[in-house]
């Protein structure tokens, strides 16, 4: 923001300007409509400037509908059983545009004290050191948890490669396959997936076949979404790297075999249609719909889908792991997001324990408990249950083993903005319009790697 603009936003907070004149300047300063809601809005909500001042503390996060519900009676657990002067307040965020309006409001002063950061954004707040660092306050006996009780390999971006933590996985969704019993049944499968791969006999090809029986029944064999974690996961499980020194380094996947297999595999299926990209699928379809409608016979996602699958009438579904040589594979991707505190907040003891609690396993079988949507990031058999009791799926705990041996956004892409989505339209011809494989990886390694080395000399 320019001075004039910050000027501005700091009278609006101290109450020098009333909220019709601060619209109109604002506007006319050039701050854009969205961010003027923003600023308005939080003012409105925390009635302090920003960071939380005074006895109120407020955090936000993206959900969805059914979401809200279980983070309001988180929050409203939270203020009665904590005896503090703070009052604490849930600001629910819609996830379009959410980190926009979050970076609107951290140049604003205004931000939340504590929120969700996703593991494709927060390497930019690392760098621009909107975030407190965590190290000291997780190996405090103010903290619930330590760092070493969460899984290694979930930290991302968040974790710089010197070890300093910025942000702690609030819970994790490991990817696995996910298929419609109903529909393979019909293609003349007879054998489960999740019994093959108990026996040993989980490969590519065991896999391969399926897709090509499904497919003859005129159904899609695999939906492949439209995302690079999505294509990540069959080149890590098939013993290929993506990134150099332990996903810090160089893109490195157009130079490794078992990587470049991979991606030649699922580019053949898509070409021949046994693999169908989501990209490609008619509007406002989306591969949860393709499962429970029976058009598909497997899908990637986590466990975010599993309420929706559990809704669905009649449907008998269950999941496994990526197929893989030799039926057992290597680590797959986990989709993360991270809570972190807002460096300018007045009250960072008071932020760090409303974390530090959501965080916590306590916190999160809270959250997750009673059909949750995502699996827990910290090491516990207590917190596990809430994913194997029930067993729904069948076999649950294959979440709780994808997690365990899984990896977060590798954190060379993490800390470079916009990267993400690079790739994933870099890859887009290949699945589209059958463009060559290792031309597009190359090309990826040339627009990404000296983005990543700059991104990593200021992330240390």
């Amino acid at each position: 923001m320019s001075t004039s603009q910050n000027n501005l936003v700091n009278a609006f907070q101290a109450g020098r300007i009333d909220r019709r004149s601060f619209i109109r300047r604002a506007t006319a300063l050039g701050i854009s409509l969205a961010g003027v809601e923003a600023i308005v809005a939080a003012c409105t909500t925390n009635g302090s400037g920003g960071g939380g001042s005074g006895s109120s503390i407020k955090w936000s996060n993206w959900a969805n509908t059914g979401e809200i519900q279980r983070f309001k009676d988180f929050t409203a657990n939270y203020n009665k059983t904590h005896n503090t002067n703070v009052q604490y307040s849930f600001i629910p965020s819609a996830n379009n545009n959410y980190f926009s309006k979050i970076l609107t409001e951290l140049n604003g002063g205004v931000a939340p004290d504590c929120f969700y950061v996703g593991d494709g954004d927060i390497g930019k707040l690392v760098a621009n050191k909107t975030v407190m660092q965590l190290n000291d306050l997780l190996d405090s006996s103010k903290s619930k948890a330590k760092a070493s009780d969460y899984l290694p390999g979930l930290w991302g971006a968040s974790k710089t490669q010197s070890g300093k933590i910025f942000g702690v996985p609030v819970d994790c969704n490991p990817l696995l396959l996910w298929y419609n019993e109903k529909v393979l049944q019909d293609a003349g499968i007879t054998t489960m997936p999740a019994d093959m791969y108990e026996q040993g006999q989980w490969t590519r090809d065991a896999f391969q076949e399926m897709m090509d029986k499904i497919k003859a029944k005129g159904k899609y064999g695999f939906v492949l979404d439209a995302w690079d974690m999505q294509y990540y996961c069959w080149a890590t499980s098939n013993g290929g790297k993506i990134y150099d020194k332990d996903g810090y380094g160089d893109f490195i996947a157009h130079e490794d075999p078992k990587s470049v297999d991979a991606f030649t595999w699922l580019a053949d299926n898509t070409k021949k249609k046994t693999i169908v990209y989501a990209g490609s699928l008619p509007k406002g379809q989306g591969s949860d719909l393709a499962l429970i409608s029976g058009q598909t016979g497997f899908i990637s996602v986590g466990r975010w889908d599993l309420p929706e699958f559990h809704a669905a009438s009649g449907m008998k579904y269950d999941c496994v792991p990526f197929p893989a040589p030799g039926g057992k594979g290597g680590p797959t991707p986990v989709a993360l997001a991270y809570m972190v505190i807002n460096n300018k907040t007045k009250l960072k003891d008071q932020a760090f324990d409303f974390l530090t609690n959501y965080v916590s396993a306590d916190g999160q079988k809270f959250r997750l408990q009673g059909g949750g949507n995502a699996v827990p990031s910290i090491q516990s058999s207590e917190t596990e249950k809430v994913v194997t009791d029930g067993n729904d799926p069948a076999h649950a705990h294959y979440l709780i083993d994808a997690r365990n041996s899984g990896y977060g956004l590798f954190p060379a892409e993490g800390n470079v903005p916009g990267l993400t989505d690079d790739i994933k339209t870099a890859l887009d011809p290949v699945w589209l319009q059958g463009k060559d494989v290792k031309t597009a990886l190359s090309g990826i390694a040339t627009m990404a790697n000296p983005r990543i080395q700059k991104a990593q000399q200021n992330a240390q």
